[in-house]
């Protein structure tokens, strides 16, 4: 598996994130997967078709939807924590008939 770590193009910095997330998602889904290891191992062979794949199918649904709700966790974790720089006020605005001459 370690030359599917590899990926051309990417930088340090997103490999080290990869793997930072990579240990998220299986944080997230190791009662899961161990759980659905259970599931297989109980099934004989002519039933690892039909019921047992829908089964299989929805539950791998269920992993990815989890997974993705730990990545968005993560980074509204990670978010910026500091309060919002101020921005100095807006000197007034001038009225809508500034600059226009009395009338013609």
């Amino acid at each position: 598996m370690e030359d599917a770590r590899l990926v051309d193009g990417m930088t340090q910095d997103e490999l080290t994130e990869v793997q930072r997330i990579h240990d998220i998602m299986l944080k997230a889904l190791d009662k899961d997967i161990w759980q659905l290891a259970q599931f297989m191992v109980t099934r004989r062979d002519d039933q690892l078709f039909g019921e047992t794949e829908f089964t299989l199918r929805e539950k791998a649904l269920r992993m990815g939807a989890q997974a993705l709700q730990a990545t968005v966790n993560d980074r509204k974790k990670r978010a910026t924590k500091a309060a919002a720089s101020s921005v100095p006020t807006a000197s007034r605005t001038p009225d809508s008939s500034a600059g226009v001459r009395g009338p013609l």
